[in-house]
């Protein structure tokens, strides 16, 4: 395979070890070729501009301003062709929809093998949408679920931290009996009965995340 065959592979990765064992990943595939390394959604969005690479490989997790969905919408929104790949240490339901609602052709794990890696690249990069079973089956046994609006967030993230409906009322500026209907009606679209289930769900579907 000639030079100029080679896949361009973007990586987006904040933790610098991580970082150096995807370019060692794709460095070792004769058909690929970093184009790029970033580490925030921000500098993924600057360096994609500039790079324009094949396949971009990118976690979602990462600091700044912009996290790793927010990074593959605008990236998608500069060219709705681009082919990005989530490639994530965590499996929770929320990330896997969120991921592929934003634009992402595949959704990986980090302990996946190299083989299993570097094939979804090539695929990817061939047009294919690339999930692996447990991700499909996954998404199959999901049933739809109404997204949460940004207010439901506040209060849901205010449920975790384990203040009571006054002082969730205090800090958001609303009344109490704002957050009851909140509370109902995230309830409702968690499909759960108590603060104590949606808490517990809220952190397994990856919707919020215990820092």
């Amino acid at each position: 395979m000639s030079e100029n065959s080679k896949i361009r592979v973007m990586l987006v990765d904040d933790h610098p070890s991580m970082l150096m064992g995807m370019v060692s990943i794709v460095e070792s595939q004769p058909d690929m070729e970093v184009a790029g390394k970033a580490e925030s959604g921000e500098a993924a969005l600057e360096l994609f501009k500039v790079t324009r690479p094949d396949v971009i490989l990118m976690d979602l997790r990462m600091p700044g301003n912009m996290s790793g969905v927010e990074a593959i919408m605008s990236i998608c929104r500069i060219d709705s062709s681009a082919k990005v790949i989530v490639f994530s240490t965590f499996d929770c339901d929320e990330d896997i929809h969120l991921a592929l609602q934003s634009g992402a052709k595949s959704y990986l794990l980090k302990d996946m093998s190299i083989a299993e890696i570097c094939g979804a690249i090539r695929r990817v990069q061939a047009g294919e949408q690339v999930l692996p079973e447990f991700i499909a089956n996954r998404l199959s046994e999901s049933s739809p679920r109404q997204a949460l609006t940004e207010r439901e967030r506040e209060v849901l993230e205010a449920l975790l931290k384990g203040r009571s409906n006054k002082e969730i009322a205090h800090s958001l500026y609303i009344s109490i009996d704002t957050v009851k209907t909140h509370l109902k009606t995230l309830f409702a679209k968690l499909e759960v009965q108590d603060r104590t289930e949606a808490a517990v769900t809220a952190i397994r579907r990856g919707i919020v995340h215990l820092d």
